[in-house]
């Protein structure tokens, strides 16, 4: 994948397939767009993949934020073969996805909520928490990032070396840019009239072993107010779930009917995958 730029950009982490549906990804807090590797030779199979990068030192709104994103939506080339956009946002990423519904839905055919962090704002720890990390010293706040860890992922489902990759991404981010992002957390709002205005098809997917958030109440809670939504609760995930090796996004979208491209011939299908996984 490419290097981040000042403004928020779509990395291209496989090549480009114009006559695939766009499949385009919002990631966590880290910002990086680095982290959806685990899953790319399997969601390979039926997309075109973008990942939003945003800057390490960017302290956009969310307003600005998603006119970023809704423009780089906008941008991306189009062939008479487009098959359908697909949003997925997982935890920051989600809130932002849905930002990007208020500003254009036009542009998004589905919605996919990873462990969304829009109940953020109603969880009190996290709520007062969060504003601690405004004044850990300089020399503690790259150590508090470990920390972090046991609330995002459970140590015997992720694979070794990809935590060590999500330990790495996470000293990435700055403490001042951490601290913004958690500002913005906790000011995101969306009213159930607005999201009951969201008529788009969406698959919320809450991992119910989820330490950070009350993952599985609130995808209870947003499938209730969106007119064409499902739920799939991940019995044994984590926050973090994409991370984890028995995840699979692109089977549990194939398993919910929620990809509407022709069916992959299976000898096809796992030579992509086979090609990819050295990931």
């Amino acid at each position: 994948m490419s290097v981040v730029n000042s403004r928020p950009c779509f990395l291209t982490p496989k090549p480009p397939k114009p006559d695939h549906p766009l499949f385009v990804f919002l990631p966590g807090m880290d910002g990086t767009g680095q982290l959806l590797r685990t899953q790319l030779g399997y969601l390979e199979v039926a997309f075109d993949i973008r990942s939003l990068a945003i800057s390490p030192a960017d302290l956009t709104n969310w307003d600005e934020l998603a006119d970023q994103v809704v423009e780089l939506i906008a941008a991306e080339p189009k062939s008479g073969q487009r098959q359908p956009v697909y949003l997925c946002g997982e935890s920051f990423g989600g809130c932002l996805a849905l930002k990007v519904m208020q500003r254009a839905p036009h542009l998004v055919d589905r919605l996919i909520l990873i462990n969304p962090a829009s109940s953020f704002r109603r969880q009190a720890w996290l709520n007062y928490g969060s504003h601690l990390v405004n004044w850990l010293p300089a020399g503690i706040y790259p150590v508090s990032s470990i920390g972090l860890v046991p609330f995002l992922t459970a140590y015997d489902r992720i694979e070794p070396d990809v935590l060590e990759e999500m330990v790495t991404t996470l000293h990435l981010v700055p403490q001042k840019t951490s601290v913004w992002r958690l500002s913005l957390l906790r000011e995101f709002q969306i009213t159930e009239e607005e999201l009951a205005g969201i008529s788009v098809p969406v698959l919320v997917i809450a991992g119910a072993a989820d330490r950070l958030l009350p993952s599985v109440s609130e995808a209870k809670r947003l499938v209730n107010c969106f007119p064409n939504a499902k739920m799939v609760v991940l019995s044994d995930s984590g926050h973090a779930c994409l991370l984890e090796t028995e995840v699979d996004l692109y089977k549990i979208l194939r398993s919910q009917k929620f990809i509407e491209v022709p069916e992959v011939e299976p000898a096809a299908e796992s030579a992509i995958i086979s090609n990819s996984v050295g990931h």
